[in-house]
Order: structure tokens, then C-alpha cells, then sequence
């Protein structure tokens, strides 16, 4: 009889649990169905955007700030930033690994859009580049009236220059300016190519006490890590513009595209040129789309 009883106790005890299991899965299931209900509750589906872009726009923190505002304003885009020099990032564009560029070498920009590659460009920002250097400035750049005499200063004084060496935007307007001197190709043991980005160069140049040029923003937003200071700044041939270019057929053209109206509208811009004001006093970039 004990038996018995025990069996007719596990038999309630069981149902009860199954009782109360399909109560707990209906209030789930009614719970899903009044949150999905709820006004303003959507399912948004996303889809990826390549950026590429320079290694100086990721170095200086710029994009902590502008992806995220992006990301608000166009929830169905995920934009992926691919931090590489200018030259690369253009060419990452010729093969179509990107759907949209932001970058800082103007008249190779123009001749990309020329070349079919892309839809359009358009402004979005400027900063200046700086020579930097060992403290106290042993070689004298800042006493120089343009920066092409200030690069002179280095290699006729003694001093080491660090170049980026791998054809981005910075690179490409450092060249310009020893042209600039005369100088078609800078070369001997105080000419160091780093082949590496911005942030990179300027850790190397600090610990190696040397020159090199960055833009303002990047050396800015690492200069407490760094054992370098501006040596040479404020002349014109230091202008640094930044340009926006939506790729030709791009993989995502709607994404590319809507990046591009949005950095270039009040709403991108703002993020711009409210972005190091709270840490430097100054904006770091100042926005200048049409």
C-alpha cells in the first residue's frame, strides 16, 4: 500500500511540474509577444561597410567619436574602419575592398574620382601638419620660414629625420615639400623610412630623440606618451584637407553613400568639431564640408 501510495505521489508531482513548466512557457511566450507589440519596437536588419581610411584619422581618436554618432543616425549600417595609408586606402578602392574612403591626398583623390574609380569627393575636414622634434630643437627648424627649409634645417645640422615611408597622405605631402627644396629624393643615414603609421613613426622618432612630421591631431592625442615637441608649425604648405569619396559600384553603394551625406551634413560636421575640445581646449579637426 506504500507502495502505491508513493507511486500516485510521484505521478501528482510530475503533472504538477509539467503544470507549471507550460504556465511559465506561455507567460514567455506572452511576455515576447506584448514586448514585440510595443510601439516603436522594430527589428532592424544591418549591413557592413568597409571604411578605409588613414592611420593618422584612427591614431588621433577621431573615430571613438564619429562611428558611434554614425551608427545613431543609420542604424541599419555597421561602418568597419581599416586603418591604412593613403595610397593603400586608394587602392583598396581601385580593387572594390572598400565602399567608401576617408582620406587626406587631395590631388591623388581628384585623380582617382578622374579615373572612374570614384563616384564623387567631397571636403569634410582640415587640420595642419607639424614638424616635430628633440627638445630644444637642435637643428633649428623653427627658426625656417616655410616647412621645406625647416626639413632642410635637419639634414644640414645634423639631425635624423623618421619618414612614414609607405605612401599615405602624410607621406605624400612630406615629399612634396623636400621637392619643394630641391631635394626629388631624400636619402643617406639620417633618412629613416619607418614603413609604418602615424602613431608608430612618432613612438620610434621619440625613443630614437629624432624629426619627423605629423598631423597636428595624431601628435596631440599621444603627446603625453611621447619625449618629443612641435618644432616647426603655422606655415601654408602645411595645410592638411581630408576628403570623403564614395567607391563606383561599391559592395554596399547605399551604405557608402549615406556615410558620405551624413559626415558632410550640420549632424556629422558637429561631431567633428566638437571632438577634443573637452581634452585640448581646441578642436583637433575643423569640419569645411560644402
Amino acid at each position: 500500500m506504500g507502495r502505491v501510495r508513493f507511486a500516485l505521489v510521484s505521478k501528482v508531482s510530475v503533472l504538477l511540474l509539467v503544470a507549471l513548466m507550460a504556465v511559465v512557457l506561455v507567460g514567455c511566450e506572452s511576455e515576447t509577444a506584448e514586448s514585440a507589440s510595443e510601439p516603436g519596437a522594430t527589428e532592424v536588419t544591418q549591413s557592413e561597410i568597409i571604411l578605409a581610411s588613414t592611420t593618422s584619422t584612427q591614431d588621433s581618436g577621431l573615430f571613438d567619436v564619429l562611428i558611434p554618432a554614425f551608427g545613431e543616425a543609420y542604424p541599419e549600417y555597421v561602418a568597419k574602419v581599416v586603418a591604412v595609408g593613403t595610397g593603400e586606402a586608394l587602392t583598396m578602392g581601385e580593387n572594390k575592398d572598400a565602399d567608401v574612403l576617408l582620406v587626406h591626398a587631395k590631388s591623388s583623390e581628384e585623380e582617382f574620382v578622374a579615373g572612374g574609380f570614384g563616384i564623387e569627393r567631397k571636403d569634410v575636414m582640415y587640420n595642419d601638419f607639424v614638424i616635430v622634434g628633440p627638445e630644444g630643437d637642435p637643428s633649428g627648424t623653427g627658426d625656417a620660414t616655410t616647412a621645406s627649409e625647416a626639413l632642410m634645417a635637419i639634414t644640414e645640422n645634423g639631425g635624423v629625420f623618421y619618414s612614414r615611408g609607405d605612401n599615405s597622405g602624410t607621406n605624400k605631402k612630406e615629399l612634396s615639400l623636400w621637392a619643394a627644396a630641391g631635394v626629388e629624393s631624400p636619402e643617406g643615414d639620417w633618412y629613416l623610412a619607418t614603413g609604418q603609421g602615424m602613431g608608430d613613426t612618432l613612438k620610434i622618432a621619440s625613443e630614437k630623440q629624432s624629426y619627423t612630421m605629423t598631423d597636428r591631431a595624431t601628435f596631440l592625442n599621444l603627446k603625453d606618451a611621447l619625449d618629443i615637441d612641435v618644432t616647426y608649425e603655422g606655415s601654408d604648405d602645411l595645410f592638411n584637407q581630408y576628403g570623403v569619396i564614395v567607391i563606383t559600384d561599391a559592395t554596399n553603394m547605399d551604405g557608402a553613400q549615406a556615410f558620405s551625406d551624413w559626415i558632410t551634413s550640420a549632424e556629422g560636421q558637429a561631431v567633428i568639431v566638437d571632438y577634443g575640445i573637452d581634452t585640448f581646449g581646441e578642436p583637433l579637426f575643423v569640419p569645411n564640408a560644402n
